[in-house]
């Protein structure tokens, strides 16, 4: 039997880039307040990147239509592309059936990891 996770589970309303009110689902953020973030190519299918959301990170990806993030070593937001012009426009915010886990896919603008590789998932293990 599975033991219930100690996370907070918040219901988000926020409005999206078209002004629409928009109420998100009850999310399970973990103790530090985040939640991870999948980050996909509609296109492709590729496996971009994962990084973390707090309330407000995800709050900002909808209300602006391009990612951001929480900084978990910063401890600050940042934007995809914000200083590199390889911003990812969002098109679909999924999550899983935990509530505990996103899966955001984008249009990527140039590519997706700060080594100058399309995806971060370039090494291989098997």
């Amino acid at each position: 039997m599975r033991k219930k996770s100690k996370v907070k589970s918040q219901k988000l309303k926020v409005r999206d880039k078209r002004k629409k009110a928009l109420k998100l689902p009850k999310l399970k953020f973990d103790k530090n307040g985040l939640i991870p973030a999948i980050i996909q190519d509609r296109k492709s299918g590729d496996v971009l990147m994962v990084a973390y959301m707090n309330k407000q990170a995800l709050k900002n990806t909808v209300k602006e239509g391009r990612t951001c993030f929480w900084s978990r070593s910063r401890k600050k937001f940042w934007r995809k592309g914000e200083t590199s012009g390889h911003i990812q426009k969002v098109k679909q915010i999924l999550y899983d059936c935990d509530k505990d886990a996103l899966l955001i896919k984008v249009d990527q603008k140039g590519v997706a990891c700060h080594t100058g590789q399309w995806s971060c998932f370039y090494r291989k293990i098997l």
